[in-house]
């Protein structure tokens, strides 16, 4: 959990700024920033942790944040992208002609829409990354899957300790899927309350 919280996080505010220089106007950001999400979205989980664990030499549990907030910030921004181009253009102009400087329109304006739009996607890309740690016993990372592995193999009773792992893995997922769902009816009572009040 505690793996996966602070590689999503990350991940947030790396694809947050993955979509900006998307959506810049400088061909060369915005060519930089394609290249690295194409490639992210390409190259296998597991691959990224070898690279940065073996190739780069860093310790186990921060090579394994790494390799999932580098490769999960390319979906992540992705999902942000869309959600971005998915608000009406008038509502920049006329924020800008309220005098806003560009910062304040993404984290005020634009940025709080777009969580409320991608949410549902984000809440995918959380379960998502909540399964493939169990990567990171890879690269002897102590984590749920790698300490079922060692009760299995003391006891010698793989079946079992994997069928509680599975179920584990279940109702870690339907807990995240719960909280997604609380969120978005909050996020969808604000927002029609506020334009109620509007």
């Amino acid at each position: 959990m505690y793996l996966t919280a602070v590689a999503f996080l990350c991940a947030l505010i790396l694809g947050l700024f993955l979509t900006l220089a998307q959506l810049s106007h400088w061909r060369l950001l915005h060519g930089i920033a394609r290249c690295y999400i194409s490639f992210m979205r390409g190259v296998p989980m597991l691959v990224v942790l070898f690279i940065v664990y073996f190739g780069f030499g860093a310790n186990a549990l921060p090579a394994a944040i790494i390799s999932f907030t580098v490769v999960s910030s390319a979906f992540v921004s992705e999902v942000f992208r869309s959600a971005f181009m998915g608000i009406d253009p008038g509502q920049y102009e006329a924020a800008y002609s309220l005098g806003l400087s560009y910062p304040k329109v993404i984290r005020y304006i634009i940025l709080p829409q777009a969580l409320r739009i991608g949410l549902p996607a984000l809440g995918n890309i959380l379960l998502d990354m909540f399964k493939s740690t169990s990567l990171a016993a890879m690269i002897t990372v102590s984590e749920m899957f790698m300490q079922a592995k060692i009760v299995a193999g003391a006891n010698q009773d793989y079946m079992t300790i994997y069928i509680t792992i599975a179920i584990l893995y279940w109702l870690c997922c339907v807990v995240l899927t719960a909280g997604q769902n609380w969120l978005e009816r909050r996020l969808d009572y604000d927002h029609h309350a506020k334009q109620a009040t509007n």
